[in-house]
């Protein structure tokens, strides 16, 4: 079952959480770096890392110990939908990180979500 986890929403131990990060770009880039961070209560459920294809855009998908990163040598202007899974193993109140874009080549054109909470009981 998926359901959109609100502020309120409290999880549980062993709960299957899919990550969807949206990327809005207004302009064709190149070579850009998205880092995911990941709150300490959760751990990846796919730890391969690997080049993917999806909608014409191909990106090298790479999971570390507290995030998941994406990197593009094209990106063309639209909407972009990417999504990963995640698994609950800890219980607790945690800070759920941002996520990051950047020019690999032009730093000065970066973006940031917001962050949140996320809280997980036994």
């Amino acid at each position: 079952m998926l359901r959109i986890i609100a502020p309120d929403t409290i999880l549980k131990l062993g709960d299957l959480v899919r990550v969807r990060i949206e990327l809005r770009s207004d302009r064709d880039m190149e070579f850009l770096h998205m880092k995911d961070l990941r709150a300490s209560g959760f751990e990846p459920v796919n730890v391969l890392s690997q080049y993917k294809w999806q909608g014409g855009l191909g990106y090298y998908e790479s999971t570390k110990d507290a995030s998941t990163n994406f990197f593009f040598d094209k990106l063309q202007k639209g909407v972009y939908v990417f999504e990963y899974d995640l698994r609950v193993n800890n219980s607790g109140d945690f800070s759920n990180g941002i996520t990051t874009i950047q020019s690999m080549y032009a730093p000065e054109f970066s973006s940031h979500s917001k962050g949140s909470r996320v809280l997980v009981s036994e």
